[in-house]
């Protein structure tokens, strides 16, 4: 079992690396003409699809990477340093100008049916940042329990992104351009914290310290 700490870590870099706020202007410009129902179903497909592939890197990542032959603190160190150039993208607003083009570019490639799947679920809201980050906790929990304990703070967080998605016109209105930017600094410099951390525990473990 996990103590309280690696939970409210584990729910902390999971939160930041997802970004429940952030995704709600561009669920709203990827859905554009829809109308509520249809929006809603769009985040409901969306939010599971993305519940059901980081359970599925949280249950069975550390066993790709060991057939990769690729070892737990070699990964916590790559994964450390993906996560803080997610941080540094989100502090200096190059983030959602990158997330805002790959929108952008599947509204013309995909039909309107296929949103929750691509490009909500893959990768905006399972990226490769909270697809390395589910990985990395998952990776210091060895017990069944601890893995049950992360899909539950996994399946919280998923919670939020349905509710951010489902009012997200008001989100939207009510944190404006300066809200936005104001949260997404913060997160991005608690995520640089985190993912310093993880490198540290990578050489820890990489080099038997």
């Amino acid at each position: 079992m996990a103590s309280a700490d690696a939970m409210i870590a584990a729910f902390t870099t999971l939160l930041v690396t997802v970004d429940p706020p952030g995704l709600a202007p561009l669920f709203l410009g990827l859905t554009v003409g829809m109308n509520k129902a249809q929006r809603r179903q769009v985040a409901v497909r969306g939010s599971v699809m993305g519940f059901a592939i980081l359970t599925v890197f949280a249950l069975f990542g550390a066993t790709i990477l060991g057939a990769l032959g690729i070892s737990m603190g070699a990964f916590r160190i790559a994964g450390g340093l993906m996560l803080f150039a997610i941080a540094f993208e989100m502090i200096f607003e190059r983030r959602n100008e990158r997330k805002e083009k790959t929108t952008d570019d599947a509204i013309t490639k995909d039909h309107i049916h296929n949103l929750a799947v691509f490009p909500l679920a893959i990768p905006l809201i399972a990226g490769p940042g909270a697809i390395s980050a589910t990985v990395l906790i998952a990776g210091t929990m060895n017990d069944l329990m601890g893995k049950a304990q992360l899909i539950g703070v996994i399946a919280v967080v998923l919670g939020l992104v349905y509710l951010a998605l489902s009012v997200a016109e008001r989100l939207n209105r009510f944190l404006g351009v300066t809200g936005r930017a104001l949260l997404t600094r913060l997160l991005g410099v608690l995520l640089a914290a985190l993912s310093v951390q993880f490198v540290v525990d990578g050489v820890k473990s990489a080099f038997g310290a």
